[in-house]
């Protein structure tokens, strides 16, 4: 049963009757007496239940992100001046870091601290066994002006900005890039993009010789994923919705190829709207538990964003060629808690499927938790999947709650599983771009993080070099 569809029926006869029996003041009384309902959708949900837990439990120092010494902290040389923020290594289909002719590669986006809207991908390269941030050299942007417009594809040709993604090796030595395709011509349209970047190497130096193949593989069918035309429909940014279909990653599981990204709902999987602050299945706990949290939530400043929070973390099954195959159910949901789940991140270790992803505090809709805090948030499951549990049974993995104007502030959190033991490397970007003249957005320090079956926490003292990517185990 389609309890939206269901629902919205209801509120258009109770309206109209209300209507005839004598005016918009009953008809407004009736129309809020939406009854509780459950469901799953079947898919995993970020609830408010885990989320409300959350304030209490980041206070441990397991959890926390590592203070860094600012006295250390490096721009990175070779981007000559520019801010540089999410980045992405070159990954093996199993998630490890893949070695390119002797090189560890990172894609990152990179633009002038003066223009806000210069956001590109440029390529950094660094020698394997060399882990300091100076060593890292700059191939430059990997995408000409031209290239959008000659892939002769529709949707390309209105990139005004390029955004995070995953980069593959592939098994015939090929560099393969996902990344998104955002369009400040279309309301902000974000499409899943795929390109062949063609590297070279001479002496000591990695050269970008074009891409091929570069292509959009989805922007979102609208009944699973929320595309921009609803966006649009519904009021755009006047709206207060927050649009999103990005940081496409890319995993391989039993031969299969997949794109797992941010994403907001659509109309067949618990879209946005009125209904959803009655569903059950978005609160978790007891029944206790759904009558108070969701009497308070009516009544709350915040009830407007929750209505539209409907972020999800989807998949989308690929062809051999790298274009759409299936659209799938998302493997978790946030609706009512967050409109915004962040580079998607999925691997598997030790014979389970983690699921991790980036969000902010200023985007959600949970009582104890600040504008300040950052988080990464994680997930176990037994197959790629789904379903998904929280680990450390709240979902918290990692939590900052810097001033966005320090210098040491990260954000972009990402888990890079190494060849061999139960540590991961968490990388990130350091300090907002434009927010200095002389400190740049670089990479900041990494650090490890230890999974060990449900739980995980930050492993002491144990802060490495700007951007570094792997550890001896």
């Amino acid at each position: 049963m389609n309890i939206k569809k269901f629902a919205k029926r209801a509120t258009v006869l109770t309206f109209t009757t209300a209507l005839l029996a004598g005016g918009a003041t009953q008809a407004f009384a009736k129309e809020n007496t939406q009854k509780p309902y459950k469901e799953t959708y079947g898919v995993s949900h970020i609830t408010r239940h885990d989320m409300l837990q959350i304030p209490k439990q980041q206070q441990s120092e397991k959890y926390q992100v590592p203070q860094f010494d600012q006295s250390t902290i490096k721009n990175i040389e070779s981007a000559k001046g520019l801010d540089v923020w999410d980045s992405w290594p070159l990954q093996n289909a199993d998630g490890t870091v893949a070695e390119y002719n002797g090189y560890h590669v990172v894609f990152a986006l990179a633009g002038s601290p003066k223009d806000a809207d210069d956001t590109s991908i440029y390529m950094f390269y660094q020698k394997v066994g060399d882990n300091s941030i100076d060593s890292w050299k700059n191939a430059g942007r990997v995408f000409k002006d031209s290239d959008k417009f000659d892939a002769n594809d529709e949707i390309l040709k209105e990139q005004t900005q390029e955004w995070s993604g995953s980069a593959t090796f592939t098994s015939d030595g090929k560099i393969r890039l996902f990344y998104t395709d955002f369009s400040g011509k279309h309301y902000g349209k974000q499409s899943l993009t795929t390109a062949q970047v063609n590297v070279s190497k001479s002496d000591d130096t990695l050269k970008i010789n074009g891409v091929e193949d570069h292509k959009t593989i989805f922007d979102g069918d609208g009944k699973t994923y929320q595309n921009v035309q609803q966006f649009i429909d519904e009021g755009n940014y006047t709206s207060g919705d927050n649009h999103t279909l990005r940081d496409p990653h890319y995993v391989e599981d039993k031969g299969h190829k997949y794109l797992v990204f941010e994403a907001n709902t659509g109309t067949d999987n618990g879209y946005q709207g009125e209904e959803s602050l009655f569903n059950k299945a978005y609160y978790g706990g007891s029944t206790n538990f759904f009558r108070k949290e969701s009497q308070k939530l009516q009544q709350s400043a915040k009830k407007r964003d929750a209505e539209l929070a409907n972020g999800a973390l989807g998949i989308v099954e690929l062809n051999n060629d790298y274009t759409l195959k299936k659209v799938m159910k998302p493997l978790i949901t946030s609706n009512t808690v967050t409109d915004e789940i962040e580079r998607a991140n999925v691997f598997k270790m030790n014979g389970k499927w983690y699921l991790f992803t980036d969000s902010r505090g200023s985007k959600m809709t949970i009582d104890g938790i600040n504008s300040n805090d950052i988080y990464m948030l994680g997930y176990v499951s037994n197959s790629l999947t789904g379903p998904y549990k929280p680990l450390n049974k709240t979902g918290l993995v990692l939590q900052m709650g810097l001033d966005p104007n320090d210098v040491t502030f990260t954000y972009s959190h990402f888990a890079v599983p190494q060849a061999k033991g139960n540590n991961v490397v968490i990388t990130s970007y350091m300090t907002n771009r434009g927010f200095f003249e002389d400190k740049k957005a670089t990479f900041a320090p990494s650090f490890l993080m230890n999974i060990k079956g449900k739980k995980t926490s930050v492993v002491k003292n144990s802060i490495l070099e700007q951007g570094q990517l792997t550890v001896n185990n």
